[in-house]
């Protein structure tokens, strides 16, 4: 019986051991996987816009991170929307930018996104820009 309880005592001490390793391995990874961009807005409001104007909107980051970031692609979710962005790596402390320009076409409220894929993020950043166009009198 002595027995017993031992083996188990061994069993349940060694799984704590367990669960404490994992856990500071879980946040080791979350901390590695932590952006090196922030953005200074992840969505800005034009407010109210003429139809017939074509808008210009710029989202702005700041690398806090040791490497050099990179945009690889940027993607307006729809052709009314054109886009540009800091061709060149963008240093540690150093700020780069998306512009988008939207064709205000139709009148009404809109909401518009654009994906920006980097290599210091494994998951795209989707950007929304919001407002309403206003019809000519």
């Amino acid at each position: 019986m002595k027995t017993l309880k031992l083996s188990l005592a061994a069993v349940a001490f060694g799984l704590m051991s367990f669960t404490s390793v994992s856990v500071v391995e879980s946040a080791t990874v979350k901390m590695a996987n932590a952006s090196s961009i922030v953005w200074k807005s992840e969505t800005i409001d034009v407010g109210e816009i003429p139809q017939g104007t074509p808008k210009p909107i710029e989202f702005s980051f700041k690398n806090t991170g040791t490497k050099s970031v990179l945009i690889t692609n940027v993607k307006p979710s729809c052709g009314c929307t054109t886009s540009d962005f800091t061709k060149e790596a963008i240093a540690p402390g150093k700020m780069g930018f998306v512009k988008a320009s939207y064709n205000a076409a139709a009148a009404g409220a809109f909401t518009k996104t654009i994906t920006v894929t980097t290599n210091a993020e494994e998951t795209p950043k989707v950007l929304t820009f919001k407002g309403t166009v206003v019809a000519k009198s």
